[in-house]
């Protein structure tokens, strides 16, 4: 919780100690809690340390954190690297991923994510619903009108939402 606390109340200090943290604690929840933390900072200057955790760490939990991170950024730079996870084995880091694209709101993001429209696991289809309300388009509102249909109600009102979002 302390670290965690450093990206929510942050100080002066924040940023390098959890940076210091990401790159050299051995526990790997407090990792992936420091990586966490920066995301809420919304300091650009943390995407280089969370781009190196989120391809170097052999953690998911701390990869994951680091594209929920990156995703927090908003910052172009790591389109690329979050359309690569999509293609990790990792259910839960597709669900960062498609998170993060939709929270980075590059168009180039669309097509890479709309093969998830079909994903057996339906928080991945509702994160796919969420960020394609971020990626209008004719193809996301497609996609968004078919899984406006889906046998899931968390992913249906998902979906419906990201249509009227996309309408306003």
């Amino acid at each position: 919780m302390a670290v965690f606390a450093l990206g929510i109340k942050p100080n002066p200090q924040s940023l390098p100690t959890l940076v210091h943290i990401l790159q050299t604690e051995p526990d790997y929840g407090i990792r992936a809690d420091a990586a966490g933390a920066l995301g809420y900072l919304q300091d650009p200057r943390a995407f280089t340390p969370l781009l190196h955790a989120f391809y170097e760490d052999v953690e998911w939990l701390v990869r994951f954190s680091a594209a929920v991170s990156l995703g927090n950024l908003q910052d172009d730079r790591a389109t690329e690297a979050l359309l690569s996870a999509l293609k990790s084995p990792e259910t839960l880091l597709h669900q960062a991923a498609i998170a993060a694209l939709g929270e980075i709101g590059n168009p180039n993001a669309i097509d890479p994510i709309l093969p998830f429209i079909q994903s057996p696991d339906w928080l991945t289809r509702q994160r796919v619903a969420e960020a394609l309300g971020n990626l209008p388009s004719a193809k996301s509102t497609s996609a968004l009108k078919y899984l406006s249909k889906d046998p899931h109600p968390q992913v249906a009102t998902a979906a419906q939402l990201s249509l009227q979002k996309t309408k306003s």
